[in-house]
């Protein structure tokens, strides 16, 4: 695989626990399940995208911020659902500052200048 290996295993990861939490969601019509299934199928493609297209550097930074923001988002939503507590006061709002801040390097690495 000519691709960025973590990205793509994280990807398929990503979709297959998004579609097990929309399954929890949909029997137990909780609405943070479903939330937290939504940010995870929406991302598993992106990961999917930045590993198959071989990123450099800023690209990766990207992948890693986007996991952080996803994990921490998403863990927060599920945990508050299953043990009943929060991950850690305002994870949830960290995540998704994470998410935003991926997102905008995911643009940078496409705007980046790069010197062949």
């Amino acid at each position: 695989m000519n691709g960025y290996r973590p990205a793509v295993v994280i990807g398929g990861l990503c979709g297959a626990a998004g579609v097990a939490l929309s399954a929890a969601a949909a029997h137990g019509s909780n609405p943070l399940l479903g939330t937290a299934a939504s940010m995870l199928l929406v991302h598993a493609p992106a990961f999917l995208a930045i590993g198959l297209l071989r990123g450099d550097r800023i690209l990766r930074w990207g992948f890693w911020l986007l996991l952080a923001g996803l994990s921490l988002f998403s863990c927060d939503l599920a945990m508050r659902v299953y043990a009943g507590t929060r991950l850690f006061p305002m994870a949830a709002p960290a995540g998704g500052t994470l998410l935003i801040a991926g997102w905008l390097v995911v643009t940078a690495s496409a705007l980046w200048i790069r010197r062949e």
